[in-house]
């Protein structure tokens, strides 16, 4: 797989997240568990995917202040 569809599928949770976290600042509502429930495999599943995204990101970030 094209490490270029890795970078965009980050971006997209990362972008997933930092949104739902301005939504939890901004009105106290996660949506994330307000869409599946609270502490249900799949809110688990995706919080994972979006900290491993994030994680990813440093990479990109990392490699991108070296150019």
């Amino acid at each position: 797989m094209d490490r270029k569809i890795f970078d965009i599928i980050a971006m997209v949770l990362v972008i997933i997240g930092g949104l739902n976290w301005l939504v939890v600042g901004i009105a106290g509502k996660d949506l994330l568990t307000m869409l599946v429930g609270e502490g249900s495999v799949i809110s688990q599943v995706v919080y994972i995917l979006v900290g491993l995204a994030a994680v990813y990101s440093i990479t990109i970030l990392m490699e991108m202040t070296k150019k």
